[in-house]
């Protein structure tokens, strides 16, 4: 079984666990305050595990499901044996990095809450574009498909101008940060841990389109 799949089902459990349980969506729930005066360091990445209501849930998963599996597989193939560790490294250190930001907003702010796995979804997305720029990518339900550095463009664009625009629930920063974070964590596991250029080769595959 993929770890992507193993992701997948312990996130789906949890989550349907929470939507009947509100104590452990509580318990869960990235809060600022709680992390600060209470230490609980640990919801940067349990937030990851649970979501606002099945129509997130699913949205989030199928993002996933759809590259997920070609990340892994890929990072097998460019890492050896090294791939699956650095894979659930990508999705782990990039769920915390792209919530630093919201933390240092809303530290003292005990009405702020975030959940969702979003912002680690969102690197493992950008780990795809960054590894085939030019690979067709679309959005659920819009039958338009464009190549993915394009798409990962518009997408941080739109991230952007809402997460200034402010209002919703919808947490933009993990988004945005989070795909900044795949892309960045991709490049560093490449120089360290692979023979490949992977920089190279997305500024080639870019330069070829």
């Amino acid at each position: 079984m993929s770890i992507t799949l193993i992701i997948i089902i312990i996130t789906a459990i949890v989550s349907f666990t929470a939507f009947s349980n509100e104590k452990i969506k509580y318990d869960l729930i990235f809060n600022g305050p709680a992390v600060k005066n209470n230490n609980q360091w640990y919801r940067f990445l349990s937030c990851a595990l649970i979501h606002a209501d099945i129509t997130h849930l699913l949205f989030n998963m199928f993002a996933f499901y759809s590259f997920g599996g070609l990340v892994e597989e890929n990072f097998n193939d460019i890492f050896g044996a090294k791939g699956p560790v650095l894979f659930i490294a990508l999705y782990v250190i990039s769920q915390i990095l792209c919530l630093l930001p919201t933390y240092f907003k809303h530290q003292d702010d005990y009405y702020y809450n975030s959940l969702g796995a979003s912002g680690a979804i969102s690197a493992v997305v950008f780990a795809g574009i960054f590894l085939f720029p030019l690979q067709k990518v679309g959005i659920i339900l819009i039958p338009i498909y464009i190549p993915g550095f394009i798409f990962g463009f518009i997408y941080l664009a739109i991230t952007v101008y809402l997460d200034r625009k402010g209002g919703g629930t919808m947490n933009h920063s993990a988004h945005f940060f989070g795909a900044v974070a795949g892309i960045m964590l991709l490049v560093i596991f490449g120089y360290i841990f692979s023979p490949y250029d992977l920089l190279q080769n997305f500024i080639s595959e870019i330069k070829s389109y």
